[in-house]
C-alpha cells in the first residue's frame, strides 16, 4: 500500500474515537452510577495483554468473557488505558481489570446502542498478502466506518460561518447502530 493512504490510518482513527465514547460512558457511570434503565453489556478477550482476572475465570473463560455492568458491581474505576471493577461471581467478589484495547463488544441494550470492535493485540500494521493491513481493528462493520467517515466529512464541509447561520447537518450514531 502506498504510504501516503497509510500516513493517517483513519479506521485506526475511528476505532480511537469509538473506544473513547465507551470510555466516556463508563467514567460517567463511575462517577454519577447508572441511571434509568441502563446498563452495560461488555465482552472482551481474556487472554490479551493486560486483563487481570482470578484464575478460576481464566479457565472458565480462556478466550472470551462477558459480564455485565448493572445491578451488582462495585469500586468501578476508569482510567486512560482501561477499567477496573469487582463483580460477584458464586457470591464472591471478585476484581477485574480490563484494558480498553481487550473488549471486542460494547453494549448498552436499553439504549439500543453497541459498539463491536476486535481486539487490537498489538500495534503492528504488518501487511497481509492481499494489500491489507493484518490486525487492523474494526471499530464496525466496514460499510459502517465508511458511512460514519463520509458524514463526518460531510459535516465538516458544512460548519463555517457564524453560529446563528450554520444549518450543518447534524450526524447521529442511530444510522450506525446495529439493530
Amino acid at each position: 500500500m502506498p504510504e501516503s493512504e497509510d500516513f493517517l490510518q483513519y479506521e485506526r482513527l475511528v476505532e480511537e474515537a469509538l473506544r473513547g465514547v465507551m470510555r466516556k460512558a463508563l467514567d460517567l457511570v463511575a462517577r454519577e452510577g447508572l441511571v434509568g434503565e441502563h446498563y452495560f453489556h461488555i465482552t472482551f478477550r481474556t487472554d490479551h495483554p493486560g486483563v487481570d482476572i482470578p484464575a478460576s475465570l481464566r479457565r472458565e473463560f480462556p478466550l472470551e468473557m462477558p459480564i455485565i455492568l448493572q445491578n451488582a458491581f462495585w469500586d468501578l474505576e476508569v482510567g486512560e488505558i482501561g477499567f477496573s471493577v469487582s463483580l460477584s461471581f458464586n457470591r464472591v467478589q471478585q476484581r477485574l481489570t480490563v484494558p480498553f484495547d481487550a473488549i471486542t463488544i460494547f453494549q448498552d441494550p436499553p439504549a439500543s446502542f453497541r459498539l463491536q470492535f476486535q481486539a487490537d493485540d498489538d500495534d503492528s500494521d504488518s501487511e497481509m498478502p492481499d494489500g491489507g493491513a493484518a490486525d487492523t481493528p474494526l471499530a464496525l462493520e466496514k460499510s459502517h466506518r465508511e458511512d460514519i467517515l463520509a458524514a463526518l466529512q460531510a459535516g465538516d464541509n458544512e460548519n463555517s460561518g457564524d453560529d446563528e447561520e450554520k444549518s450543518g447537518k447534524v450526524v447521529t450514531l442511530d444510522r450506525f447502530r446495529n439493530k
